[in-house]
């Protein structure tokens, strides 16, 4: 993978992503979490064929109503 070097300091991706919208920052969180973390990433493709494959439950039938 290429180097990209970027000439901006720690301080100021902080101030970045704290002025996000929550959404975005939300976002934005997850994908930095699936980039650095291959058990993250293998977590939500497990996840997403266990959906695909039927095998979940609706919040009322963990939670109740």
């Amino acid at each position: 993978m290429p180097e990209l070097k970027v000439p901006i300091s720690a301080d100021e991706i902080i101030e970045a992503v704290k002025r996000m919208k929550k959404k975005d920052r939300e976002a934005f969180i997850e994908d930095l979490l699936a980039i650095t973390s291959p058990d993250y990433l293998q977590s939500i493709c497990e996840a997403r064929e266990e959906y695909k494959a039927g095998k979940t439950k609706s919040h009322n039938e963990i939670f109740g109503e």
